[in-house]
């Protein structure tokens, strides 16, 4: 498996994968989120492929310095093998190669099911921001 930054021929595979693992609600604000991390910094996006397939992609984002772990999709059929943390700690050295002065992991309703696996990390509960509606690439 291999952890590499969004490309613009992943967009239709991203989109498939999201639409297949999120809820429609959920689909619909991180489609818009996605937009805008597309936008202003894709190299926050990443993708995991495992033989030419996209198994998951995970987003963040930085504001105000502080590095966000806004959201992350795993293929139903990849879960549990792993790809959740390799995305997680993938995009973890693009937060530490930009010197941000936090990381922090967007703790919304959608996310709930997949704080485990941050806590699984090392990452507490005071890690977990719940003010996410406060950040620019949710409000634009």
């Amino acid at each position: 498996m291999n952890v590499r930054s969004f490309q613009l021929s992943d967009y239709r595979p991203i989109t498939a994968l999201l639409e297949d693992v999120l809820t429609e609600e959920c689909y619909e604000q991180t489609m818009e989120a996605f937009a805008r991390q597309l936008s202003w910094d894709s190299d926050l996006v990443l993708v995991a492929v495992e033989h030419s397939e996209i198994v998951g992609m995970i987003i963040g984002t930085i504001d105000n310095n502080k590095g966000y772990y806004y959201r992350i999709a795993v293929s139903s059929l990849h879960q549990r093998k792993g790809i959740g943390k390799a995305l997680v700690h993938g995009l973890r050295q693009r937060f530490e190669q930009r010197h941000v002065t936090k990381i922090l992991i967007t703790a919304d309703e959608h996310n709930e099911p997949v704080l485990p696996l941050y806590e699984s990390m090392g990452y507490a509960s005071n890690d977990f921001f719940r003010s996410f509606q406060k950040l620019a690439i949710v409000t634009g």
